[in-house]
């Protein structure tokens, strides 16, 4: 799988609702925003937990929204273990949403992301 820097992807701005973890507590990052007021090819966001993370479930809600235009991939969400990318959500050229975990992903077509919001 290709790095970020490979590709020189923009990860789009979006909302993101948080994680359920078996020992999270109420403070989270649901009804926080991830803002990137202009493009670069090296923007990101890195969370990092504040003690070792023990997942008997994990649950990804997000609410996108994107200026960039539909001729390049853009990796929507990224969880990484060591050295190894566990769970990738990208948004392909094609505009079809994949689904990569632990390997090789499947394929969606959902409708085009845009400046507006998406619907759950």
């Amino acid at each position: 799988m290709l790095t970020y820097r490979d590709l020189g992807v923009l990860v789009a701005p979006l909302l993101l609702c948080g994680f359920s973890l078996s020992s999270a507590s109420e403070v989270g990052l649901s009804g926080k925003s991830l803002i990137f007021p202009y493009e670069t090819d090296y923007s990101y966001v890195r969370l990092t937990p504040q003690k070792p993370l023990e997942l008997s479930a994990f649950t990804l809600c997000m609410r996108l929204a994107t200026e960039l235009q539909d001729d390049r991939q853009i990796i929507l969400f990224a969880y990484r273990t060591g050295d190894f990318d566990e769970l990738n959500v990208w948004r392909e050229k094609d505009g079809r949403i994949s689904f990569y975990l632990s390997g090789d992903g499947i394929n969606f077509n959902l409708p085009p992301l845009t400046t507006f919001k998406t619907r759950p």
